[in-house]
């Protein structure tokens, strides 16, 4: 270069003021970028974490012990107080708030105490015959606080204790009543004293069945209300039972008033059918030592029995092959191998609370099959036990004093066993899976298994993925390899705009329309999903074959369009061939033809209709995702492996998808992820049916659909309330592992594939 060209290049300077100012401001904008991207980053993080943290903290409340105490009030232990009333203690019950307590004594007299201070509230006399003694005392239900006598006269006298709340001058105060469901007047029941007794009844019909000695007389009553005068009226019908081979020592007649069940000697347990005068008894071993404890637990659908080892078992009435009924052993609870000197029942769950020999009290949960509590309350034996309503409470009888603890035990209905394994549940003939978190009795028995949920989660993914993945991810190569630039700069944004369609949308259509559509052209419907891919395969065949004069008539990429009317047509074809086929084939109803002769149950919201339903709410993510990546594959790899001689099938199999792997892998898994987390449509299109059926002509109940439904109905805190917070716990586990497992894969493809 001449000296002349060199001086005509001017010098560039750098360190001007302007440069500075310029530098400074790019490394201003850079710090703020790179601490806003930060920021975002930890805050996203950590919200994820509160989350996390929040969800546990509803959580673990349902796996923490029960715990007892004394009770205290104003900050002072209640210390043990005499026996109100003294006497003996025939019978011990508190009313709904553990305020106010009653004693049965054999004065006789009704003895209504506080049971906080022992002092007494009221005490009403027990009018008998002279000369006639209590020799038996039934509790018939102690949800409806209804108790029964046994008289030395052959007659029972059935009892309810209610109890008034009224608030003078803003203090509550509870006053106690005693009513009598059958009237005042004792129902003879035999001419035996009632050494032995068992009643049960509601409303107007009544049971009882009662005598000694082996003897046993079953009296009905009917109460009959005069509407001119308001007298209640007892028609009683007696009936002396055929004598038992075992000599019975206590008796229970369940709620049904068909069953009596009957504690025999050497721990044989009866149940005999009072509905059938020739039905043989059941006699069965319950055990093998001697049977102390016979009680029936809430509902009265299940036994509670205990020996004199201290083993507790629960029975109940299973349907056999016959159509009849067994008296089944359903499951057993350890009590330490001592024998016991308490047993109580729950009013209001399936739960129960035992004392035995050296004081220890025990509490468990029949259908979690959970021991909650094990604690040492008193020192050796007890005389009585009575547990409050709401199962806050316990009182204690021991040597002539009553003793009030506090209990803390909120859900006990919860166990591992119970979430995820099969329980044997009351009224199932097996056991089984089931979600069932209401009824519309008080008696119901609360099932809380999550394995139908998790269930139905993956089996609506499953269907969802099925349909979803192979349609977006064959869209996108074509879309990102083949397809023509311009006809893709429209196609791609009309795909990626379905996912701004609401699911509320499609959950809409998808049970309102698509469902009965499916049910009334299921045979098109399978006809069309096989005659639309061998369509769209003839057709290409067919249009390779062409002369080079009619195939490049349309520019290279846009011969896709031409399977628009195509698919188009072969659907038409498709209904219009599937009245004959399903005539010739299934007879005329392929519905019924599945129902009848394959014997799969077909709901009208099913499976089939989720996946397809939420499979094109799933395309979208899937198709954009991966069409990028493909997209991303820098050219120079695809063009040298063409000029290598290699077609473009083999580039896009061999180079192309390879590299993109990561991509489509990532847009796989977030596709998958959003079909779990999906609530509308499934909840719309399932029929919301928490059944465990892999059958595609069934519904199903996912995890996000069931909070989405139960959750506005739950009480706060309650168990049901922090079961749903678990399942959106699962719900969160299964994302986050999923995700990893996801993440530590494309990691691996991304190294594996990464120096192409």
């Amino acid at each position: 270069m001449s000296q002349e060209a060199t001086a005509t290049v001017p010098d560039l300077d750098f360190d001007t003021p302007s440069a500075r100012r310029k530098r400074k401001v790019r490394a201003l904008k850079d710090r703020i970028a790179s601490l806003g991207i930060g920021i975002g980053g930890i805050s996203v993080i950590i919200a994820i974490l509160l989350i996390f943290f929040y969800l546990l903290y509803e959580v673990l409340p349902l796996f923490q012990s029960a715990e007892v105490e004394p009770w205290q009030q104003n900050g002072a232990v209640v210390e043990p107080y005499a026996l109100p009333g003294g006497g003996q203690t025939l019978y011990l019950a508190m009313e709904e708030q553990a305020e106010i307590g009653l004693r049965l004594t054999d004065t006789p007299a009704l003895v209504f105490f506080d049971t906080r201070s022992g002092d007494i509230v009221s005490e009403q006399p027990v009018a008998l015959a002279e000369g006639v003694s209590i020799r038996s005392v039934v509790d018939i239900s102690p949800a409806r606080r209804l108790f029964a006598l046994g008289l030395s006269d052959g007659t029972a006298l059935v009892l309810r204790h209610d109890y008034k709340s009224s608030y003078p001058d803003g203090k509550r105060v509870i006053t106690p009543e005693i009513a009598y469901p059958l009237g005042e007047a004792p129902i003879a029941v035999g001419e035996r004293p009632l050494d032995l007794l068992a009643v049960n009844g509601d409303g107007d019909d009544w049971r009882l069945v009662g005598g000694s000695d082996g003897v046993l007389t079953r009296t009905d009553v009917s109460l009959t209300e005069n509407f001119l005068t308001g007298e209640v009226q007892a028609d009683v019908d007696s009936q002396l039972l055929p004598s038992q081979d075992v000599k019975p020592n206590k008796l229970l007649l369940m709620p049904d008033r068909r069953w009596l069940l009957v504690a025999a000697p050497g721990g044989k347990l009866v149940v005999k059918d009072l509905q059938s005068s020739d039905a043989v008894p059941q006699v069965l071993p319950a055990t093998t030592g001697e049977i102390r404890q016979f009680e029936l637990l809430l509902g009265g659908t299940s036994l509670m029995l205990a020996d004199d080892k201290g083993l507790v078992s629960q029975w109940f009435l299973v349907r056999n092959d016959q159509g009849g009924w067994d008296m089944t052993r359903i499951r057993d609870f350890d009590n330490g191998g001592k024998p016991l000197s308490g047993f109580v029942t729950e009013h209001r769950r399936k739960g129960f609370a035992t004392v035995d020999s050296d004081g220890t009290l025990r509490l468990f949960s029949t259908t979690a099959e959970r021991n909650v509590l094990n604690e040492e309350v008193v020192d050796g034996d007890i005389d009585g036990i009575a547990y409050a309503p709401r199962s806050n409470a316990l009182l204690f009888e021991k040597d002539g004093k009553l003793q009030f603890w506090a209990v803390h035990n909120e859900h006990p209905e919860i166990s591992w066993s119970a979430l995820w394994s099969q329980v044997w549940y009351e009224g199932y003939e097996e056991p089984s899976y089931v979600w069932q978190s209401s009824a519309a009795n008080n008696d119901f028995e609360p099932k809380y298994s999550l394995m139908p949920l998790a269930f139905g989660t993956l089996k609506a993914a499953f269907y969802a993925m099925l349909l979803a993945t192979p349609l977006a991810i064959c869209g996108a190569i074509y879309t990102a390899y083949f397809m023509a630039p311009g006809l893709r700069r429209k196609v791609k944004p009309m795909i990626e705009l379905m996912e701004a369609l609401p699911t509320v949308i499609l959950g809409f259509l998808a049970g309102l329309w698509l469902a009965p559509f499916m049910e009334l052209n299921l045979a098109a419907v399978f006809i069309t999903l096989l005659v639309v891919p061998l369509s769209v395969i003839a057709f290409a065949f067919v249009w390779a074959q062409m002369p080079n004069r009619i195939r490049f008539l349309l520019p290279e990429g846009w011969d896709v369009t031409l399977l628009v009317p195509v698919v188009i047509l072969a659907t038409m074809f498709s209904f219009a061939i599937a009245g004959p086929i399903e005539n010739a084939l299934f007879s005329g109803d392929m519905r019924f033809w599945v129902s009848q002769e394959l014997g799969i149950s077909y709901d009208q919201r099913n499976a089939l209709v989720v996946g397809i339903a939420m499979g094109f709410a799933v395309i979208p993510t899937i198709f954009s995702i991966t069409e990028d990546a493909i997209f991303a594959v820098p050219k120079n790899l695809s063009y040298g492996s063409l000029a290598l001689g290699a077609t473009p099938w083999q580039t896009l199999v061999r180079v192309v998808l390879p590299t993109a792997s990561p991509g489509i892998f990532s847009a796989v898994m977030i596709g998958m992820g959003r079909a779990v987390g999906e609530t509308m449509i499934v909840l719309m299109a399932t029929g919301n049916t928490p059944i465990m059926d892999i059958n595609i002509f069934e519904g199903m109940r996912t995890l996000a659909a069931n909070i989405a439904v139960e959750m506005p109905e739950s009480e706060v805190g309650s168990t049901h309330f922090r079961i749903l917070f678990l399942a959106a716990f699962v719900l969160f586990m299964f994302t986050f592992i999923v995700n990893t497992l996801a993440e530590s894969i494309r990691q691996h493809l991304r190294q594996k594939y990464g120096s192409l």
